[in-house]
């Protein structure tokens, strides 16, 4: 009985341990054993991505302030962090992955970048 193609079927020539008839079968099958299953988690991976361009994009000297009308009309949404951060003297920084913020008083932020 010959070995066939995990993705389309077909019959598999060459190495016994061989799963795949060629790469595109390969990478269709992974493709779609690892995509996300729920739309829930890939609507809040895109929305930190997008989180996380907008730090870099206004805080590339690794520390700087903006206001929250800024982060806002560039799209940045402040209910989507990875992680807080709170200091021993009570501040406390929301981060998206290595990218962080302060809230300041009058609506501004103080952009921080973590260091790794």
């Amino acid at each position: 009985m010959g070995r066939t193609c995990l993705e389309c079927g077909d019959a598999i020539v060459g190495r016994i341990d061989k799963k795949f008839c060629d790469d595109a079968c390969r990478n269709a099958y992974n493709n779609r054993v690892n995509k996300d299953s729920k739309n829930l988690i890939r609507n809040v991976n895109n929305r930190l991505r997008k989180n996380y361009r907008i730090l870099e994009a206004f805080n590339p000297d690794k520390k700087t302030k903006t206001s929250r009308a800024k982060l806002i009309e560039a799209g940045f949404d402040f209910n989507y962090f990875t992680s807080i951060y709170t200091t021993k003297a009570g501040v406390v920084y929301y981060f998206v992955y290595d990218q962080g913020y302060l809230p300041l008083e009058a609506d501004y932020f103080a952009l921080v970048k973590r260091d790794s």
